[in-house]
C-alpha cells in the first residue's frame, strides 16, 4: 500500500546548506522507490492557516518509507535542512484500493455513548 513522506516546512534564507540538502534528497530516495509528488509548488489554503511550504514524497509502502528515513544517506544530508528550516515531517500509510469511510463513521457511531 502506498506511504507517503509528509512534510510541512516554515519559510527560511536561503542557505548554501539548503541548496545542497535539495540537490541530494532525490538521490536518497529514489533506491527506496520514492518520487517527489509535491515539491516546490503553490498551495491554496482553504481552513486555518498553512505558513511555509508543504513536500509529499511518495513511496510503495511504509516499509519503504521508513527505510529511506533510517538510511545512511537521508541522515547523512538530513541537517543541512533541519539546521535551517523548522517544520513537521511525518510518514503516513495511504488507503487500500476501494477504501470506504463509511466503515470509519460507523465504528465511530457505534463507540458513541446510548442516547
Amino acid at each position: 500500500m502506498t506511504a507517503y513522506a509528509v512534510a510541512h516546512l516554515q519559510e527560511a534564507a536561503p542557505h548554501p546548506e539548503i541548496a545542497a540538502y535539495i540537490e541530494r534528497i532525490t538521490a536518497t530516495f529514489e533506491p527506496y522507490g520514492g518520487r517527489f509528488l509535491v515539491h516546490a509548488t503553490q498551495h491554496e489554503v482553504k481552513e486555518g492557516s498553512w505558513p511555509g511550504h508543504v513536500v509529499v514524497i511518495g513511496f510503495p509502502g511504509i516499509a519503504e518509507a521508513r527505510a529511506w528515513w533510517d538510511s545512511p544517506a537521508y541522515q547523512e544530508i538530513a541537517p543541512l535542512r533541519s539546521r535551517h528550516i523548522e517544520g513537521d515531517i511525518i510518514l503516513a500509510e495511504g488507503v487500500p484500493e476501494g477504501y470506504d469511510p463509511t466503515a470509519t463513521a460507523k465504528a465511530m457511531r457505534e463507540a458513541l455513548p446510548a442516547e
